[in-house]
């Protein structure tokens, strides 16, 4: 599993990276996670608002801060 946070490096975007990382080691399942930082990939997803959360090359949202508990859910 594949998880990308693309971020601007703001504080929203270091949260949803920190949760990303606590939901995955929580679910118990094998993956990666990843923080994204260019602009061309937040251009390739059509991210107009970051932070963002893309799971195995999906895009699950846009402009939001998810918690621990609704990463969990989307994986």
């Amino acid at each position: 599993m594949k998880i990308e946070v693309l971020s601007t490096g703001c504080r929203k975007c270091q949260t949803l990276y920190e949760n990303a990382q606590t939901a995955l080691a929580a679910s118990g399942k094998i993956g990666e996670v990843i923080k994204v930082e260019e602009i061309t990939a937040l251009l390739q997803y059509g991210v107009l608002s970051p932070p963002a959360l893309v799971i195995d090359g999906e895009l699950k949202t846009s402009g939001k801060l998810l918690s621990v508990a609704e990463i969990q859910q989307l994986l």
